[in-house]
């Protein structure tokens, strides 16, 4: 039921900018904790940033000063600002939307894009 829906991934040249968005459906998107993940060929899966229902933020330290997450709760929208953008950045992106127990629900579900290209060429 819950969907999410990225955008605004593509090629740009190192030094470049980039802003990916995701737009969800048919969540308690306000409560919510939000990620941005990636994954580059032959590499794990890894966090890239977080925002939490309460506007807190983490970044890991490869993207520090360079990327910004931010939400829009009347929107329902997550976004990456990405600045300076390095070949070393190139990745799929996916979206998370970690769900808190609500309602009559007694469980957390992550909810997860479909994925986003970004290529950053030298």
């Amino acid at each position: 039921q819950v969907r999410l829906v990225e955008s605004g991934g593509g090629l740009v040249q190192a030094g470049g900018s980039l802003r990916l968005s995701c737009v969800a459906s048919n969540s308690h998107f306000s409560i919510s904790d939000l990620a941005w993940y990636r994954q580059a060929p032959g590499k794990q899966r890894e966090l890239v940033a977080r925002i939490f229902s309460g506007y807190n933020t983490d970044y890991a330290d490869s993207v520090k000063g360079r990327m910004t997450i931010s939400r829009d709760n009347a929107h329902d929208t997550l976004y990456l600002q990405m600045n300076s953008l390095k070949p070393e950045d190139t990745a799929a992106y996916y979206c998370n939307l970690h769900s808190p127990p609500f309602g009559s629900s007694r469980f957390e579900v992550d909810y997860w894009g479909q994925g986003i290209q970004v290529t950053v060429s030298s």
